[in-house]
């Protein structure tokens, strides 16, 4: 204890959001100071680290035969170990060049958020990854918890509060009662596979070849769930299949929203299948405070409109969607009865 309280006096205590396509740290007292893409970047003839986050990022589809631009984390989960414990570490150390104090350790009390769907090996190597990477100590927390705290909803309390994570991997939606989770669902349908599904519009329509970043970039640019105003488009460029050479065809919003809605679809379903299984007195109370979005997914253009459509129900963007998960983490070590007591229920659950 004494130990840990002189190292609370040269250290700061963060919580991560490590997401499919970003990750988030949010550090105690200065708030979101870390947000870059979740890729590393590795030579593979000596396995050093030659780039991480958004340097990294610029590297793919661009990189050399001996070097490999690529993300560390899929569908949520650590499929990478090695890389995913240089970009914690990469974080861990980033982070402390925020901080004001004079004689700063880089051993930091963590929180990080995933999704609920992950298993004990899983978890496990969360744990590891940053406890090599520099973490004294490591909390797991549901992502659908840290989104409900992060977006300031009443989670404590004997009402219910109902959250939609759609993140870049996971979609993570849950009822939330007494601080506990009562429906919860993890579905592998997120950001990710909206750009595949722009993908693989482009491919079959224009027979272009476009690769994961441009299908992104299409994603936030244009990307909606509901007709827009004003109707919009880019230009993209790839790869004719036809003749193998470059070309560039222009993409409308129009279009965007109807290759992105496969997946809405399967996320709405989801969502209908959570409020099915939500007790009635829960449900009662989600029909006065409504259902929150968080995520990257919470920002496509109309997504609210359309689900607060299909379910009935009000629907509410969280006031910063995209930090939702990290600002939670982070406050969750304010609240330490909470933490551990989602920690046990967590454990019981393995």
């Amino acid at each position: 204890m004494l130990f840990d309280s002189l190292l609370n006096l040269v250290t700061y205590d963060i919580g991560i959001d490590l997401g499919t396509s970003n990750t988030l740290v949010f550090l105690r007292g200065k708030g979101i100071v870390i947000s870059e893409p979740s890729v590393v970047a590795i030579n593979k003839k000596n396995k050093t680290v030659l780039a991480v986050g958004l340097e990294a990022r610029q590297m793919i589809g661009r990189t050399p035969a001996n070097v490999v631009a690529s993300r560390p984390l899929r569908d949520g989960v650590i499929s990478d170990f090695d890389s995913t414990q240089a970009m914690i570490h990469y974080f861990i150390e980033k982070v402390h060049r925020y901080s004001p104090k004079t004689f700063v350790i880089p051993r930091p009390r963590v929180i990080v958020g995933v999704p609920s769907s992950v298993t004990e090996v899983e978890r496990q190597a969360v744990i590891d990854a940053a406890k090599t990477a520099g973490a004294r100590s490591v909390f797991i927390v549901e992502e659908a918890m840290a989104a409900a705290i992060g977006a300031g909803l009443p989670v404590e309390e004997a009402s219910g509060s109902m959250i939609i994570d759609i993140g870049g991997g996971t979609t993570d939606i849950a009822v939330i009662s007494l601080g506990d989770i009562v429906v919860d669902k993890t579905l592998q349908v997120a950001g990710d596979e909206m750009d595949q599904d722009i993908i693989n519009y482009a491919r079959q329509k224009y027979n272009l070849l476009i690769g994961e970043r441009t299908a992104e970039d299409v994603k936030i640019a244009i990307g909606s769930a509901y007709p827009l105003k004003e109707e919009k488009s880019v230009i993209i460029q790839g790869r004719d299949l036809i003749s193998g050479l470059p070309k560039s065809v222009e993409f409308s919003s129009i279009e965007a929203r109807e290759a992105i809605m496969n997946s809405i679809i399967k996320i709405l379903d989801a969502i209908k299948d959570a409020i099915e299984e939500t007790p009635p007195e829960l449900l009662s109370d989600l029909i006065s405070s409504g259902v929150y979005l968080a995520g990257g997914g919470a920002m496509i253009k109309g997504i609210d409109k359309l689900f607060q459509e299909e379910l009935k129900l009000p629907v509410k963007i969280s006031e910063e969607p995209l930090s939702a998960v990290a600002k939670g983490t982070a406050l969750m070590l304010d609240h330490i009865e909470l933490l551990q007591r989602i920690q046990r229920s967590w454990d019981e659950l393995q």
